[in-house]
């Protein structure tokens, strides 16, 4: 069995291990759900690692240039690294059944196919062709402004992020925020305690809530915050592909 297989086969068995119920759990209580030790301190540093390689690249997006805060992130290029493709594949069917029962609840007609292969034709039917995983990249006092990463008509409503640097020993702050704005009340943040190779899933966009008069959507948006020192990288996962 050749190292890529078995690098595959490790990704499965780790992604098969994680308890879905309580994920599911989460994300319809909180907008989001930690996946402990998705990636090895290794897979990570591997990840990390590629960030100088632009030959990897279909962009570079320096933040500050276009108001999005501070730091700076690249969009991988097709065909994405195995690991990275591995992550869409098996994530993926595991949050589409969730992805179904919210656009359900909330009165949505779109439903997502049980493969993200079949997902990624619809998107690339529709033109929205390209990838979409980047690696985010922060400094002392970079930080990432609350936003949603939508990219067309074709959005799955959920995302992972994975943090590939450890936190106390390779940078202090930098926490992943999560803010979620119901009608007329004001804004709850959620602070998400990640460490190295731990992931999140999250709402991309918005998420149902069963209020006393049925359910209703909330909208979420997502950020870093400040970080006091070090160095940050972290993989973002989302399984929509843009215009």
């Amino acid at each position: 069995m050749n190292t890529m297989v078995r690098e595959a086969d490790a990704l499965a068995q780790r992604v098969d291990a994680v308890d879905w119920f309580d994920v599911e759990e989460e994300l319809n209580s909180h907008g989001c759900a930690m996946l402990p030790n998705l990636l090895s301190a290794e897979e990570c540093d591997a990840l990390s690692a590629l960030y100088p390689h632009d030959r990897l690249y279909r962009s570079r997006v320096v933040m500050a240039r276009h108001g999005f805060g501070r730091g700076e992130y690249k969009y991988f290029a097709y065909p994405l690294p195995p690991l990275i493709a591995g992550l869409r594949g098996e994530l993926y069917p595991r949050l589409a059944p969730v992805a179904n029962r919210w656009n359900e609840t909330m009165g949505i007609d779109v439903r997502y196919p049980a493969e993200h292969a079949a997902f990624i034709a619809r998107c690339h039917a529709a033109g929205q062709t390209r990838p979409t995983p980047l690696i985010l990249q922060y400094a002392p006092d970079d930080y990432n402004c609350l936003h949603q990463d939508l990219y067309g008509e074709h959005v799955f409503p959920l995302q992972a992020a994975i943090l590939l640097s450890e936190p106390g020993v390779d940078f202090t702050g930098g926490e992943f925020v999560m803010t979620e704005q119901r009608p007329r009340m004001q804004s709850r943040a959620e602070v998400v305690p990640l460490r190295k190779g731990d992931a999140v899933v999250f709402a991309v966009h918005h998420r149902p809530v069963q209020g006393t008069r049925g359910p209703y959507r909330v909208n979420l948006r997502h950020g870093v915050s400040r970080l006091r020192s070090g160095h940050r990288h972290t993989l973002g996962v989302i399984f929509h592909d843009a215009t």
